[in-house]
């Protein structure tokens, strides 16, 4: 493949047309699986291998890695990076608030405080796990599709959306899981490691699934923004908000 340049910068074009409404599901479905999914342990029965008991987040937090792959596949990694970041500050405040909330006094009329609690009133140690994990597995994910569209010529994306996801959420589970676990007393140590590699093998699974619409979203969104992005060139720093 010849030195492929990627095309003049957003600002010169008059922007990207869905780049900003992509930021958008990408933060909202990170904030979901984070605010929505730990708070429930949920049971489904399968075939042959019987009850399965799994965190409600786990139905969320694969799909920021599909948004993840899209973001660098389509628009490079500097501008998933700037997501990566909108994401992370998202939820730093959103834990916040919510710490600030739980904490505050509630009125004597007001009945639900166990209930609040039990729902937003994670320990700083999960949330920092969390932001942690989040923040060294996504930028581990887009680096590793990013020098795999070069590696591959940009052929073969299956290859570097699984292949990148597996990566990035194995750094993800080998971070979160004993940084927020291990020695807590909520989940025994023993079976941690059972715990975070079926979490793990669950949200590699779904990536796996959602293939065939990645393929669809990616096409659609190169088309559209006449944009197929090879970071040649790019500075990978993650600690940068220049696009």
């Amino acid at each position: 493949m010849p030195d492929r340049q990627p095309l003049p910068p957003s600002g010169q074009r008059g922007g990207y047309r869905y780049y900003d409404l992509v930021m958008a599901a990408f933060v909202a479905v990170y904030l979901c699986s984070n605010l929505i999914g730990p708070a429930k342990a949920a049971q489904v029965i399968l075939p042959v291998f019987g009850p399965l008991t799994f965190g409600a987040g786990v139905l969320f937090f694969p799909i920021s890695y599909i948004f993840g792959d899209i973001l660098t596949e389509v628009y490079g990694y500097a501008r998933a990076r700037r997501v990566i970041w909108a994401g992370f500050s998202a939820m730093a405040f959103a834990s916040l608030m919510a710490a600030v909330v739980v904490h505050l006094p509630p009125a004597p009329e007001w009945r639900n405080q166990a209930a609040y609690e039990i729902a937003f009133g994670s320990t700083w140690r999960i949330v920092l796990a969390s932001l942690t994990a989040f923040f060294c597995g996504e930028f581990v994910n887009s680096f590793v599709l990013a020098k795999m569209k070069i590696l591959t010529r940009g052929r073969w994306l299956w290859t570097r959306t699984i292949g990148s996801t597996i990566v990035g959420e194995g750094v993800d589970s080998l971070l979160f899981y004993p940084l927020a676990f291990y020695d807590s007393g909520l989940i025994p140590n023993e079976i941690l490691w059972k715990v975070m590699v079926s979490q793990f093998v669950a949200k590699v699974m779904v990536e796996v699934v959602f293939t065939p619409l990645t393929y669809q979203v990616v096409g659609a969104l190169k088309r559209a923004e006449q944009e197929d992005y090879y970071d040649v060139r790019t500075n990978f720093t993650p600690f940068s908000l220049k696009a």
